[in-house]
């Protein structure tokens, strides 16, 4: 054994979104590396809405993280030590390590080396990482944005939709975006170039603002929340519209379904195109969309925040932090 290993363990299945009281920080020994292996010291953790969906019992698209293992998160961080032919010391690499300061790895954890090291590691878990990724393909391949559309964005703010927005804009279109009070409206206006900004919490009905700020309709919605926020948007979009479904951070629970309005109507009247995204479907195009993600973040063209938690502690209330709206930025855990 080389050390000591600090690990956040999930002791106990939620209903909904994951508290404190689920998670348990515990200590466990780095195993001798075998050949073929190399370890990883993790520097930043990443905290991310899907992580409710990987703990909970419900059907997803990937099993649930077992009781009395270690969270499952995207890490970045450096080979400290290797046995690996193909990762030596220093490498800066992210990948599927958990909540957990070191993991031993024989490769098929990783995501990629981190090449862009003229730019934070931190980036690597969100505007370069899957927030970023998820941002691009879904907005580029089901949204489809073209210059004059009008993009509808709810959590505007937040680490995928602010992405999705200052994409959008680039590709000509014209964007609202939906957040929650008036701190990451300001931000999606100032930092992220939306040309309208709704609060949800503010504006209700939320449907009255929606339709001024879409006199044509909206030709893209890009939905991060379900619930009453897309019910108001799906009376507002156009002809031909196209909806992606990435999210649904407003519904904590979905089993009985949530009531709400019935689609199929709108679907048919209007021609409007839906479909879910999942990133995990398009693993083999991460690292060149991160290539081109970073050039438009060299250029200034593509901005971010970040917002870092310090310190291991942080992690199990962290999910919960980021559903009571807390975050203004990628939510990130610095670890010593």
């Amino acid at each position: 054994m080389i050390g000591s290993n600090r690990q956040v363990i999930l002791v106990s299945r939620p209903e909904g979104i994951p508290q404190a009281s689920h998670f348990a920080l515990s200590d466990a020994n780095i195993p001798d590396l075998k050949d073929g292996q190399f370890l990883v010291r993790n520097h930043y953790l990443s905290v991310e809405p899907a992580m409710r969906g990987w703990v909970n019992a419900a059907a997803n698209y990937s099993q649930p993280v077992a009781i009395g293992a270690v969270m499952r998160a995207m890490a970045a961080g450096e080979v400290v030590s290797s046995k690996h032919a193909d990762y030596a010391v220093g490498d800066r690499v992210i990948g599927w390590f958990g909540w957990q300061e070191y993991a031993v790895s024989d490769g098929s954890s990783i995501v990629r080396k981190i090449a862009e090291i003229d730019l934070p590691i931190s980036l690597s878990l969100g505007i370069l990482g899957i927030n970023g990724v998820t941002a691009y393909l879904a907005l580029m391949d089901i949204g489809q944005p073209k210059p004059g559309d009008t993009v509808v964005v709810s959590t505007a703010a937040g680490s995928v939709g602010s992405a999705v927005g200052q994409l959008a804009k680039l590709a000509g279109a014209r964007t609202v975006g939906i957040a929650g009070g008036p701190d990451k409206v300001s931000l999606c206006r100032a930092a992220f170039g939306y040309d309208v900004a709704l609060d949800y919490k503010s504006e209700a009905p939320l449907l009255p603002a929606l339709q001024s700020a879409c006199p044509g309709g909206a030709n893209v919605y890009f939905d991060n929340t379900a619930g009453a926020i897309s019910d108001a948007v799906v009376n507002c979009l156009a002809v031909n519209a196209r909806v992606v479904i990435c999210g649904t951070a407003s519904v904590p629970v979905w089993e009985p379904p949530p009531l709400g309005p019935r689609l199929e109507r709108a679907i048919l009247t209007k021609r409007l195109m839906v479909q879910g995204f999942v990133l995990f479907d398009h693993m083999h195009r991460y690292i060149d969309v991160v290539a081109r993600l970073a050039g438009l973040v060299r250029e200034g063209r593509l901005g971010y925040r970040e917002e870092i938690l310090d310190g291991i502690e942080s992690c199990p209330d962290a999910i919960a932090g980021l559903y009571r709206g807390e975050n203004m930025g990628k939510r990130l855990i610095k670890l010593a």
